[in-house]
């Protein structure tokens, strides 16, 4: 028997293989939108993919399953709760998989979501593995405000914290202590808000260490778990019905997206439709020395997929710009990792711009702040812990589309986050909003000199 983990590091994602040696037979569980990792590794070890376990219909990536089985028939495995619109299986409480020695039986875990299940492996009858999904973190429990608005069972974040309460208690730690954990989500997913950078972990260790395992009355608990809960980025409701639906074939649907010529002058931008944003991934530097109207400098980092998401509406078309080709296949991957590849009206090398940002002056800056509406754009819990200029107006990126009306144009405005990433989307959505009506500066790595 062997256990396979892969790693999302964009998306804080686990995703795992169980093979029977004996049997020559796989079980994915939780497998991330791109199949051919899975499929390569079946075939190096000359095996067959026979089961697919979803832990619950995700919201933070698009899931697999439905693909991997038209390609391999295998069944998939999910709780009859999720009423799920692909083949499947039910796969809830007494319900088992058999691969030679190896046995994985559901176990219901509600609290994330009202559907959630874990899977504990036996091994030759012995407690070995569990696999928690998004119930048990290292370090941190599932959030339960997801599915107030999203799927087909709609709960409330107060009901599922207390439904967490008891799977935690009556359900994991019943385990032996020397049960491995294998937790669907690391440290950066928005599915937890305290999680460890560790892979994986022990029962036994997490009762000694896990905030959420620790002796303490259900009420107690549930206000420790809905404190200070992360944004939910406007893609999560979407990805969760589009994991129950089952999603369309990953390869399939990318090659659809247009990928254009480079946009080298004025006119060859004069097809745009106007009312789209433009997803400008170059760098900052290049971004600010020229770039489109309605242009937004969303850069290529470990949080693309999940700032596109939260800018952009499910449903909602716009453009997608780069520095090469290359960039542009990798970033259409990454978007289809949250389904929006369909969303993509065109994508395009960008070498021109009729738009620049200017650059601030921060010596002028440090001594006449008082001379700008300064805004940041971290999140409340970053503001709540550290507010870096008294009488900035918080507004987080996340919702800063939406209310780009609050921030008052007297003034230059300057835009900072924590280290220059975030402030870079925001300060260019807000040029873009108020149409040149005002300055816009992005203060973006020299926050650092004012964050010490």
């Amino acid at each position: 028997m062997r256990i396979k983990q892969w790693e999302d590091k964009n998306l804080a994602h686990f995703s795992y293989a169980v093979l029977s040696d004996c049997e020559k037979k796989i079980i994915l569980i939780d497998p991330a939108r791109n199949p051919a990792p899975y499929l390569d590794f079946a075939k190096k070890h000359d095996t067959k993919i026979i089961g697919v376990i979803e832990s619950h219909p995700h919201a933070d990536f698009v899931s697999s399953h439905a693909e991997i089985n038209k390609i391999t028939g295998a069944t998939i495995y999910v709780s009859k709760l999720v009423n799920a619109d692909y083949p499947h299986t039910g796969f809830d409480d007494g319900d088992t998989i058999q691969l030679g020695k190896i046995k994985l039986s559901a176990i219901n875990t509600p609290g994330h979501s009202p559907d959630s299940i874990s899977i504990l492996l036996e091994h030759d009858e012995k407690q070995k593995a569990v696999f928690t999904g998004d119930t048990l973190f290292i370090g941190d429990c599932g959030r339960p405000d997801l599915r107030e608005g999203s799927g087909n069972l709609k709960s409330t974040r107060a009901d599922l914290a207390k439904e967490m309460y008891y799977s935690l208690r009556q359900k994991l730690m019943t385990l032996n202590n020397d049960v491995i954990v294998y937790p669907a989500h690391g440290a950066g997913t928005l599915c937890g808000k305290a999680l460890s950078d560790a892979h994986s972990s022990t029962i036994g260790a997490e009762k000694m260490t896990n905030w959420s395992l620790q002796e303490m009355t259900e009420e107690e608990f549930v206000k420790n778990l809905l404190t200070d809960q992360p944004f939910v980025p406007a893609y999560f409701p979407y990805n969760v019905e589009l994991n129950r639906q089952g999603a369309p074939a990953f390869k399939e649907n990318i090659s659809k997206v247009k990928i254009s010529d480079a946009v080298k002058s004025e006119k060859d931008v004069l097809h745009l439709q106007k009312e789209l944003y433009i997803i400008d991934a170059r760098s900052e530097n290049e971004f600010k020395k020229e770039h489109l109207p309605n242009s937004i400098n969303l850069m290529e980092g470990t949080k693309f997929e999940t700032w596109l998401g939260s800018i952009i509406k499910p449903g909602e078309k716009f453009y997608l710009g780069g520095e090469s080709t290359r960039q542009l296949n990798r970033l259409i991957e990454r978007a289809a990792a949250i389904g929006y590849e369909g969303q993509i009206e065109e994508s395009f090398v960008i070498d021109y711009g009729s738009e620049k940002t200017n650059a601030i002056d921060i010596a002028s800056f440090k001594f006449n702040m008082d001379d700008y509406t300064i805004v940041d754009v971290r999140n409340p819990s970053e503001v709540k812990e550290k507010e870096i200029f008294p009488g900035s107006i918080a507004i987080p990126l996340a919702e800063i589309r939406n209310r780009v009306g609050e921030i008052p144009t007297g003034k230059p405005i300057v835009v900072h986050c924590a280290g220059g990433y975030r402030s870079a989307a925001a300060s260019s959505l807000v040029q873009s909003k108020l149409n040149g009506n005002v300055r816009v500066y992005d203060l973006g790595e020299s926050i650092k000199e004012f964050s010490k």
